[in-house]
Parts: structure tokens; sequence; C-alpha cells
């Protein structure tokens, strides 16, 4: 009897994770379906009004808090990504403990009346290491990502069977919070490949779905996600279709199409864009309250549901934080997106003109409360790094290659992190040319003299040397940065990606010599070799050895402590250091790098303790200072660049009085995609548009996306694209050239008011292309603002 009575307690508890905080998301079994131009919970009609936020990107001590501040907008639903990557680090050892517990945090949503979308990838994006991919993947060099690749396949289906034990338990069917789960993740932007994506959906079921008691199967709710201009080349008949824009996007035009082939069908925007994410270099996104507010309520008003995304962006701690394409654009530690609810979870100025709004949809009731913030933010004042160790400490493991030029990181069983690349050169009398492809960031040595740097994100390849004798020393060490995570560049290898080649000229010939048999040392980014690099005593003489300069000021390990009498949320300002990484308490806080917009990292106060903390930084460049302090606001818009982010450099600029164009006239007025095919096709490395006048009488041009077709009418890659001259660059708004073949539709170029015509704008395509037609699209909103009317094209 004491064991039935212990039993039946411990499964009252365990029930009691399930019961929600009031009856929204009801623990008893139900139901969410698809009617006629609506959604049904539970047969009644059900808008949507989804918060999205990632639980990785929150300690998980402040989970309850962001949840509460979802609720407080009126919002009856969260939507979160699950992280491949994060959760399965290494092959086959799964995480789902600790700030990876993705089932506790939807209990934690079903206990604060809240709903569920989850979206578990296997691709999600989201400005995230390889795009929730993990990097593992990649030591098989020839897999094919995101395809019916049969290594591919066998892993995804293991993470689904995985995610599933986890979640599927907790489905609307089962008494939990979930309605709805997605397949795959904007696949219309990375290709058309029905087959693969019928076989996502297919392993979703399989996890997911299970049979009632009439034999019938039943799961949540199964929709797939992409552009208004693409979800037509992966949509599946027995798929929900949601659209996927930004703020201040034209909504009905957004549906149209939609609307057309699915009159049906209710209607959902999966990711409604609040803000954007920031990338190293470029100046803070921001995006108006205004704009968001009146699309949320143009949709709610239509009876349109939604996910804001993000609602709450958070913190891409450690080396989670992406990058994006086409070239090389890394994403910042924040992950604020100028969300409603900043990083450190509070509501800002968007929250409350959005939380205004929302209570006209909140059926007559009270909006919940906005919660009290877990933690106060404290100052903490300057203090010293005043240990220090030379970066070759944290080497882990030599490679010696006598086979090829190089070994990846991948090569080398490492995902994160750094390595050393040094080699004995021969003599080289003249000054010479060291090219290589290095992802990403490169700081070469010659006899542990700073030579210079080679930094991927600038698409620079090569480094000018001085004469060497034989014997002489070349050492390059390469910094990591997150790979990829949007478009067919995802596959992203790190380390040296080519051959290593010195060009120089001897006997007034020009000479090419592919160097080979590193030797190559590994350095992880974790805290344990962070630990252990400074429980061994400083090498410098491996620093010799490797070629690499060690004491103060160079690269190296760096360690302090600052004591604390009350604990809370701070932002740790590192402006004074060079680039790399930063622990804290031995939770691996993000990247830091000199040039900015961010120079402070997020601290959250769960991290932290009364009396003495410990940070330790990696910087593989090396600080001006080695100072640190606490502020109680962030600084996430303070570049320190070399030079401007701007393309006017006026002998960049061709003229174009002496060439034809290959084609003039004056585009449609309105949104969407418009082609303009050439007489006959061109051919040449450089793409010029000029614009002498535009649709809405202003001198504001704006373009948001350009392709380019070849000769058989398919769109030429963008990947090898750079902006070559602008003749004017909205800098401040991050409106710059590059916006054009960023593979996001809601970004764009604009100029400056009070520029003056004629605009133009010079793509440099990255080598001779013909090409027979050119596609536009002006930006997304009403009306089309800044659309260009009269225009000439023109390549050379």
């Amino acid at each position: 009897m004491k064991l039935t009575k212990l039993f039946t307690t411990l499964a009252l508890a365990a029930t009691a994770l399930f019961v929600p905080a009031n009856a929204n998301a009801a623990s008893k079994s139900g139901d969410f379906t698809v009617g006629k131009g609506t959604f049904l919970l539970n047969g009644e009609p059900f808008i949507v009004k989804a918060a999205e936020v990632h639980y990785p990107r929150i300690p998980q001590a402040y989970w309850d808090h962001r949840i509460k501040m979802c609720k407080a907008l009126g919002m009856n639903t969260v939507c979160i990504y699950v992280f491949w990557n994060i959760h399965e680090q290494s092959e086959d050892h799964f995480d789902f403990t600790g700030n990876n517990d993705v089932a506790a945090f939807c209990r934690l949503a079903q206990k604060n009346g809240m709903y569920v979308i989850v979206r578990p990838g296997p691709y999600v994006c989201a400005e995230w290491e390889m795009g929730g991919l993990p990097w593992w993947l990649l030591k098989k060099k020839d897999i094919r990502l995101r395809e019916q690749d049969p290594y591919f396949m066998e892993r995804v289906k293991i993470f689904e069977e995985k995610v599933a034990q986890q979640l599927a338990p907790l489905t609307i069917q089962n008494g939990g919070p979930i309605i709805m789960v997605q397949v795959e993740n904007e696949y219309g932007s990375y290709g058309e490949d029905k087959a693969y994506v019928s076989e996502i959906r297919d392993v979703l079921k399989a996890n997911w779905y299970k049979k009632n008691d009439e034999g019938k199967l039943v799961g949540p709710a199964l929709f797939q996600c992409d552009w208004s201009s693409n979800f037509t080349k992966n949509g599946l008949d027995d798929l929900v279709w949601t659209m996927n824009f930004g703020t201040g996007a034209n909504i009905d035009q957004q549906f149209r199409r939609l609307g057309e082939l699915r009159p049906d069908a209710p209607k959902m925007c999966s990711e409604f864009w609040s803000g954007w994410f920031d990338k190293w270099g470029a100046r803070h996104e921001t995006r108006p309250a205004k704009d968001m507010v009146e699309g949320m309520d143009e949709m709610l008003s239509k009876g349109i549901s939604f996910s804001l995304y993000m609602t709450h962006g958070g913190t891409s701690f450690g080396h989670w934080a992406g990058a994006n394409s086409p070239g090389f654009a890394p994403d910042v530690t924040s992950y604020d997106y100028d969300a409603p609810i900043n990083e450190w979870g509070l509501a800002t100025p968007k929250f409350y003109e959005l939380r205004k709004m929302m209570t006209k949809y909140n059926d007559g009731k009270k909006m919940p409360a906005i919660p009290k913030a877990p933690m106060g933010i404290i100052s903490v004042p300057k203090f010293q790094l005043t240990e220090y160790v030379p970066i070759v400490n944290g080497i882990n493991r030599v490679f010696k290659d006598s086979q090829s030029s190089h070994m990846t990181f991948e090569e080398m069983d490492m995902g994160w992190g750094s390595a050393v690349y040094t080699k004995v050169l021969p003599e080289i009398p003249n000054q010479s040319t060291l090219t290589l492809d290095a992802h990403d960031f490169a700081t070469v040595f010659i006899n542990g003299k700073y030579i210079g740097k080679i930094d991927r994100v600038k698409n620079e390849k090569s480094v000018a040397l001085p004469p060497v004798k034989k014997g002489d020393r070349l050492t390059i060490l390469i910094e990591a940065m997150g790979r990829i995570n949007f478009g067919r560049a995802i596959k992203d290898f790190k380390g040296i990606v080519g051959d290593v080649v010195i060009s120089t000229e001897l006997d007034n010939n020009e000479v090419s010599i592919n160097l080979k048999g590193f030797v190559t040392c590994t350095i992880p980014d974790d805290y344990n070799t962070a630990v252990k690099a400074f429980a061994s005593e400083a090498k410098e003489n491996i620093s010799n050895d490797l070629g690499l300069p060690a004491g103060k000021g160079k690269a190296g390990y760096y360690r302090g402590y600052f004591n604390l009498k009350k604990v809370g949320d701070t932002f740790l300002d590192f402006e004074t250091w060079g680039k790399g990484q930063v622990y804290v308490n031995g939770h691996a806080m993000g990247r830091i790098w000199s040039i900015g917009p961010q120079q402070t990292l997020y601290i959250p106060g769960c991290w932290l303790k009364k009396g003495k903390n410990e940070v330790i930084v990696l910087d593989v460049v090396g600080p001006k200072e080695t100072v640190v302090w606490g502020q109680t606001e962030p600084e996430l818009n303070k570049l320190q660049l070399e030079k401007s982010n701007k393309h006017n450099n006026i002998g960049d600029k061709p003229d174009l009085n002496s060439m034809t164009p290959v084609a003039k006239g004056a585009f449609k007025s309105g949104n969407g995609w418009q082609t303009v095919k050439f007489g006959q096709a061109a051919k040449g490395r450089y793409l010029a548009i000029e614009s002498s006048s535009l649709h809405n009488g202003t001198d504001v041009a704006a373009i948001a996306e350009l392709y380019v077709q070849g000769t058989n009418g398919q769109r030429l890659s963008r990947e090898p694209w750079t902006t070559k001259y602008a003749d004017s660059e909205d800098e401040n708004g991050n409106h710059t050239g590059d916006k054009v073949y960023d593979l996001q539709e809601s970004t764009y170029w604009q100029t400056i008011k009070g520029a003056g015509f004629p605009h133009l704008l010079v793509i440099d395509l990255g080598s001779v292309q013909t090409i027979s037609a050119l596609e536009y699209l002006p930006r997304a909103e009403q009306g089309a603002p800044g659309s260009i009317k009269d225009y000439k094209i023109f390549v050379y």
C-alpha cells in the first residue's frame, strides 16, 4: 500500500508539470486542425499569436521570465527551433539536459498557458552556426547537405527520432502544448527538391504521429514555410503553407498567390521579422516599431495568424553565432534583433507599442501583467586581466602533413577554435605574395614577426611577404568564426581550404611555389582548454619554435577576476581587446572583435556569484589594454573600422559615356520581381545599373535583390559577387550595395536623400560571365518605396 501511495504521489507530481496556469493550453487531450479559412483549436476558430524565442539563447534560469514576457504581449503561443548541433555536438552523443532541455521549456510554456510550435529542422538558419547542422557532417567531404544523401538522411532520421522522444509526448493530442510542427525550413531559398522535403515530412510523421482508437493517424499540424516568391517550388499538398516576410511588407501581396492556389486555407506569417540581425563590421540594425505594429494589426484584423520573429532574440553564446552569404558575413554574439523584448529580457518602447495594439485582440480580457525582471542591472568597476600565457599553451594536438598543402579543421576532427600552420621556407630573394583561402581570419608571421592578416570578411586572399632566407619559418594562425547559416554555402569548411602559394619573380620569370608539408597544431575553443593552458607553464620556447610572438599584448589567454557584493546582469566591455572568445565562471559568453558594432557582452546575473568571479579571454590578435569593466547598458553600435563600408572610391567609377548599354527602359511600378531580357547576351565581369528617375518622384533609390541569368536562362551564382562602386549608400541604415545580393528580400540598397541623379550601382561578378537577362526586385513594402523607373544596364 505504501508503494502504491508513493507511485500515485509521483504520478501526480509528474502530471503537475503539464498543468497550465490557466485554461488557454489545457492539459487534457485536444486537437488543432485546419478549417475553412481558419485554424481550429478543439473545433473552434483560433488565431495563432506566436512569439519566437530560442531556448539555447536564454539561460535556463530565465526561461520562465521570458515566456511570461511574451504572454504579457498578448501572445498565446511560443515558437521554437530545435538546434541539432547543440544537442548532438559530436556524433551519437546527445544532450537534452540543462539549457538543452527543450521538453522542460515546452512544459514551462504550458504551465504559463501557452501553446508551442516546434521547428525541428534539420536545418533552421536562425543566424546560428551552420544553420543548426552539426559540423561533424563535414568530416565526410563529399556529403550533400539538405539533400537525399544517404549519410545525411541517416543522421537526420536518428536526430529527429531523438527529438520526438523528447517532444512527441507533449503534443496537444497527448494533453501537451505542441500544436504545430514544421517540415524543414525555407527550402525554396536553398533549392527545388520535393522528394527531399517529402522524405523529411515522412520522417516527422513516423515519429510524431500515432494511431488513435479508431486506427487513424493523428498528430500535430505539419506545415512548411517559405517566401511568397518561392513557396510553390517545394509546396506539398498535404502540408499547411505559411509565408515569411518582414515589417513594412505589403501583406495582401505576400498572400496573393497563396489565396489563388488555396482560397479556403488559413493564412499565417510564420516569421514576421520584428528587426534584423547584426554583422561584424556593420551598423546595428533597427526597424521602426510603427511598421511592426501596423503590420501585426492588419494581420489580426484580417484573421491572419503570425509568429513574431523575434519577440525575444537573446544571445548566441559561445561559438554558436553563424555567418551569412554570399561572401562571408559573420554574425555578432548579441541576437538582440531589435526585438520588443531586448537581449537581456526587458521591455523596449516597441514592447509597449505592441502591447497597446494587442489589447484590442485579447477578447476583452485584461492583458497579463508584465513580470518583474529576475535580477537587476549592475555595474562592475574596471579591473585588469593580469595573468597571461601564450596561445600555444592551448595546443592539444600536432599534425605533420607531408601529402597535401593543408588540413582543414574537420580533417583534424575539430569543430571550433584556432589552428597554427607552420612551414620552413626555401630562399626567396625578392618580395613575394602569399595566397591562400583562409577560413576565416588569418594572421601571418615570418620568424615570429607580424607580416599581415587575411580577413575572409573582406574577401582577402593574399598578403605581401618580404624576401626570406632558406630556413625562415612561415607561420599562419587561423581563427574560425561561425559557419555560414544560409544558402548553398553552408558547406563551410574551416582552416586552410585550398592551396597555399607563394608567387614571386626570379630571373625575370614568374614563379609559383605550392607549399606542402605543414606542421599543424589545433587549439580547441572551450573553457577546459583555457584552464589547461593556465595550468601549464608558459611555453615561450614552443612559441618561438612555431614562429609565434609571445608576451603580454600578443595572442594568448588572459585571466582576471572581479568581486561582487551583489549579483545582477551586466555588460562587460571589451573594446580595448582584439579578437576572440570570452569565458566567465566557466560559461562561454561569446565572440568579441574590436571592429564592432558590438563592444560589450551580456553577462546574465544567474551565471555570476557573490565574491570572486573569473574572466578568461582568448585573444587571437592581442589587446591594446587588458582592462575590462561592467556597464549597466550594452554597446551594440560602436564601429572601430580601418575605413568606411561605403563603396564610393571615385577610381572605381566606370566611364559609362564610352559604353553602350545592353538594355535600357523603364521598370513597372509596384511590388514583385521583374525580368529584363537583353537583346543579345553580353560578356563581362562588371554589372552596372544606372537609374535616372523613380516612380515616386523622389531621389532616394532602392533595390532589394538582383540576379543575372546565363545564356540558358538559369540564375548564375552570386557567391563571388562584391560591390565595386555605389554613388550613394545609406551606411547608417545598413543599406549598402551588398544588400542587393544578400539572399534576403527584406533588406535593400538605398541612396541618401539629396544625392541626386543619376544613381549608379556597380557589381563585380567575380569573373567574366556571359549574361542574357537581369532580374530586379524592388522593396517589399506597400508601394515599393524607391523603386526605379528609368534605367540603363551595362556589362563590361
